[in-house]
């Protein structure tokens, strides 16, 4: 979109933002809700609580420790779950985490843990926006925002 284009208003403005550079976030659900955020749950969550049921063959608890230890060492740990004020253990984390479209590694990483739980018939559903909420946490490879109210992502 060409910025002559626009209103005078948005042309003027530092924090125009033509339709062509909106980022995308991408973020990998199973159908169970998420107790604190009321969102569908992540995969990380979904993989480790099949985990914990015992319900990973060997071949996929090695998986998901190699994966999980890849993340730990390439994707920083966000500080904050929480668009509230301090002190934040007291409040509710109803925040989640979305990777920025650019994390390539990233999400090809992400698709080892959606393979275990189709594995398993679980549904992974890969959710798509520009929109997501008030950030409270922002690296290069991930945002976390508490969604608008009126998201129904």
């Amino acid at each position: 979109m060409d910025g002559s284009r626009l209103s005078g208003s948005c042309r003027e403005s530092a924090r125009c933002v033509t339709l062509g550079s909106m980022p995308t976030y991408l973020r990998f659900v199973v159908a169970e809700i998420h107790e604190s955020s009321t969102k569908e749950l992540g995969v990380f969550h979904a993989v480790l609580r099949l985990r914990e049921e015992g319900k990973l063959l060997s071949h996929e608890e090695e998986l998901h420790d190699v994966t999980r230890q890849w993340f730990n060492e390439n994707l920083e740990k966000p500080t904050r779950f929480t668009a509230s004020k301090p002190p934040f253990y007291r409040k509710p984390n109803k925040a989640i985490s979305w990777f920025k479209d650019s994390a390539k590694d990233h999400l090809a990483h992400i698709r080892d843990l959606v393979a275990i739980l189709r594995n398993h018939g679980i549904s992974v559903r890969m959710l798509k926006t520009d929109r997501v909420g008030y950030v409270v946490y922002e690296d290069e490879y991930q945002i976390v925002a508490e969604p608008f109210a009126d998201e129904t992502y």
